[in-house]
């Protein structure tokens, strides 16, 4: 059901709860999504319905904690050309056809908006263009408006951190707002500058939470892949988002993750076989042994379905689990007859971390849905406008961005 918690989420590090709503406003397809996610969250959907531009708002959600947003924009051309291009609103007449889609004259200021919220807090991000004159950046992102509450709903009252333009209040221990006397250059996040455990803990606390999420979008497996050659032996309980150094991250999980879990996952995808990591104390190489063969192969003769999901095996199966995984298309080159095991491997990820999944595979996602509290989004456009199918205002999680 929306918005349900782990039974065990505080002992595995979920000191907020998981991200139960995902809003964004004005990004690309995504006019006004509102989602109401859970432990596991599965996106499908046709091609150009907006399940990229969905998974990219939350890498950038992750970006504003490293102070990387407004670069990570201008690689896409830049505010204007990420900004939603359709009307800003749509009459009846529009919506059943009887009046052509027109636009309008903007009435509003240009703002993408981003945030989440747990059951514990909630961050929202308004980003905008400065005024004409003002800069000769006059096309460089700016950020308008940030606030950090507690509780699953903003109001002003549950504001704990609120940056207006360049100014930035916290609200100290007894409550009562305090001026930092700080003023935030435009395009730097109060994530980034303004946290400081002493005095604004909670903003302290909320970066180093979404620093922690992590994304998996791109294994290489070519036959230059690094996964495929000899690699550093040093200990390493997180993959790389590459999976360069996936010979040192299975040995680390077989020395101090769950090498039954390892193991079990192997056999489920590769009945009878083995993993091996051979090597020295400096270098290391994955091999397996699998039925029938007189030698291990190595993962230079892997092919890239099987490294692939050894990459997939390796990142779920992490000794340090994130808060959030959000991974995207892992079905990539595995046969049709991997993804039941994959997805068997994710939903056990999902007891550890809060899981996003954005696949193409009607089999991963029927694998997925076997959990029970799996929230599932099939993505459809409508006049150009992201929506999930079903969505209706029961089912849409109450939002409310905080104005500028």
């Amino acid at each position: 059901m929306p918005g349900s918690r782990h039974p065990n989420a505080s002992r595995r590090g979920y000191a907020g709860g998981v991200i139960e709503t995902l809003a964004v406003a004005n990004y690309r397809s995504l006019r006004e999504l509102v989602l109401p996610l859970g432990r596991l969250n599965v996106v499908t959907g046709a091609n150009g319905v907006g399940k990229s531009s969905l998974y990219r708002s939350l890498a950038m959600l992750s970006d504003v904690s490293r102070g990387e947003l407004i670069g990570s924009l201008a690689r896409e051309g830049g505010l204007p050309s990420t900004l939603w291009a359709g009307p800003s609103q749509f009459s009846r007449g529009m919506r059943d056809g009887s009046q052509p889609v027109q636009g309008t004259v903007r009435k509003g200021a240009i703002a993408l908006r981003l945030g989440f919220a747990t059951e514990d807090f909630g961050y929202a991000i308004d980003v905008g263009l400065p005024q004409p004159g003002d800069t000769r950046f006059d096309r460089d992102p700016e950020i308008k408006r940030e606030v950090l509450w507690a509780g699953p709903k903003w109001s002003p009252p549950a504001t704990l951190a609120d940056r207006n333009r360049g100014l930035v209040n916290v609200r100290n221990a007894e409550g009562t707002w305090v001026d930092t006397h700080h003023y935030m250059p435009s395009h730097d996040s109060m994530l980034t500058e303004l946290a400081d455990p002493v005095g604004a803990p909670a903003v302290f606390l909320l970066r180093d939470r979404i620093r922690s999420w992590r994304f998996y979008d791109h294994f290489r497996s070519d036959r230059d892949a690094p996964a495929r050659q000899p690699q550093v032996a040093t200990r390493t309980p997180v993959l790389a988002h590459d999976g360069r150094d996936l010979a040192a991250a299975i040995a680390t999980i077989e020395e101090v993750g769950d090498r039954g879990a390892l193991a079990d996952a192997v056999a489920d995808a590769f009945p009878g076989s083995t993993l091996e990591v051979q090597g020295s104390s400096t270098s290391m190489l994955l091999a397996m042994q699998q039925p029938g063969m007189l030698r291990s192969l190595s993962a230079a003769e892997f092919s890239d379905g099987t490294l692939r999901y050894l990459m997939w095996l390796a990142a779920l199966l992490t000794p340090r689990p994130p808060e959030l995984m959000v991974i995207n298309e892992p079905e990539t080159s595995l046969h049709t007859d991997l993804l039941p095991a994959l997805g068997r491997l994710i939903r056990r990820a999902a007891r550890e971390s809060q899981v996003w999944v954005v696949t193409h595979s009607d089999v991963l996602a029927a694998a997925l849905r076997e959990e029970d509290d799996c929230h599932s989004f099939d993505l459809v456009k409508e006049l150009g406008e992201t929506r999930w199918a079903g969505q209706d205002l029961l089912s849409t999680p109450a939002w409310k961005w905080p104005s500028r």
